[in-house]
């Protein structure tokens, strides 16, 4: 279970790593943003090393306050991202898609991901978005579109903020998914229009619980991310409450599914524990 850095927010990258390393957590994604510690592939390994943390997969910077993060062009910052990911020996790249207004990058950005996917072993994994609705209708703010399950990518991630976002059954995505599922980000959303919550698991509406069971039924040997929002969180020991809180959940549901049936000798059927 790994701690994405964008939920210690507005707290920096260090505290992630140390509040990781407090917790449990078994590693971080780093959300490459504004925040210069993110960008900086010698203070990541730095602080990786030092809390005996790693990191397991970077966050390109697509999101619309990152604009200018790492350069301009959409395809160097995922070079950029590549090249960080490998000197850290972070395993996935998480990408979103175009927005529509790139027509360039969006135009070429299937195919050309397949060729930057064939020339590294780190993962380029597209995150799942949400239309934007504006008097009923949607609007198109992503090209070629905001959902994976239209698009040929060879990896996926799959975020339950988002499927709350876009009224999606999100058990039923990373069924449809299959091995092109190989990174969730975990969160829960009521499902309000326009509005990304990125609650802790359980407190929304999205079927947490079952992703995981399934997840770990299924023999998931992909990265499972928790990234929510703590904004209002008051101090540090309370973000620390909410985070505890959501790694406890998803150990929890994740462990449930690794049990065994068993017959008693009344006849019942029951379940044993933990294997």
């Amino acid at each position: 279970m790994t701690l994405s850095t964008a939920s210690v927010y507005p707290e920096k990258a260090p505290s992630a790593f140390e509040i990781a390393a407090t917790l449990g957590y078994d590693g971080v994604e780093v959300m490459v943003a504004t925040d210069a510690a993110s960008q900086d592939l010698n203070v990541l390994r730095r602080l990786s090393e030092y809390h005996q943390v790693p990191i397991k997969s970077i966050h390109a910077p697509c999101l619309l306050l990152t604009q200018r993060v790492w350069g301009r062009d959409p395809w160097g910052k995922l070079v950029r991202s590549k090249e960080v990911a490998e000197a850290l020996g972070a395993e996935v790249v998480v990408v979103h898609p175009p927005f529509r207004w790139q027509r360039e990058y969006a135009r070429e950005f299937v195919e050309g991901l397949a060729r930057m996917q064939s020339e590294t072993d780190v993962l380029f994994a597209v995150e799942n978005m949400f239309p934007v609705r504006a008097r009923g209708a949607e609007v198109g703010m992503y090209s070629p579109g905001w959902n994976p399950l239209d698009q040929d990518y060879p990896y996926v991630t799959l975020d339950l903020s988002h499927t709350a976002v876009s009224g999606s059954d999100a058990l039923e995505m990373a069924g449809q998914l299959g091995e092109r599922l190989r990174h969730i980000h975990l969160a829960d959303g009521i499902g309000v229009t326009n509005k990304d919550e990125h609650l802790v698991p359980g407190r929304g509406g999205q079927p947490c619980a079952e992703v995981l069971e399934k997840l770990a039924a299924d023999g998931f040997s992909g990265h499972i991310v928790l990234e929510v929002n703590t904004r209002r969180a008051a101090n540090r020991a309370e973000r620390m409450e909410d985070l505890a809180e959501a790694l406890a959940f998803a150990r929890l549901h994740l462990a449930a599914a690794d049990r065994t049936w068993e017959v008693t000798p009344a006849g019942e059927v029951s379940r044993r524990g933990p294997r």
